[in-house]
């Protein structure tokens, strides 16, 4: 079993780093659009980071499988990545798998949000 608080921390860290990267490094060479994507990229990444260190402790104690938590960092890399790499120059049809980043951050809280209802149906 992979140890996903340890993950989540990790994705805090690259979270701090690269709004710190994305606030000074980029500040005078980016376009205001550039900018927005790193933002946005950067809030996605901890917000999903901060949710997956919760999701990371409701495995540990066997509240949920890891099925909750392969969605949430599959999306936050595809999400956050695709927009990181365009504020960097990469084409913009990366805009366009963006979206399935989204869908599976989407479909991993809903997941967790199954899970949940079904874990109250056997305490039952």
């Amino acid at each position: 079993m992979l140890n996903w608080i340890g993950i989540a921390a990790i994705n805090m860290a690259v979270a701090v780093a690269l709004g710190a990267f994305g606030a000074h490094g980029l500040k005078d060479i980016a376009s205001s659009q550039q900018l927005e994507w790193w933002h946005t990229a950067t809030l996605y990444l901890f917000v999903h980071a901060l949710g997956l260190l919760f999701v990371g402790l409701l495995i540990r104690l066997r509240y949920i499988t890891q099925a909750t938590a392969w969605l949430l960092q599959g999306g936050v890399i595809i999400f956050a990545g695709s927009l990181y790499a365009m504020s960097l120059g990469a084409p913009l049809w990366f805009g366009a798998i963006t979206p399935i980043g989204g869908i599976l951050m989407i479909a991993g809280w809903l997941w967790l949000a199954v899970s949940a209802f079904r874990s109250n149906d056997v305490a039952r």
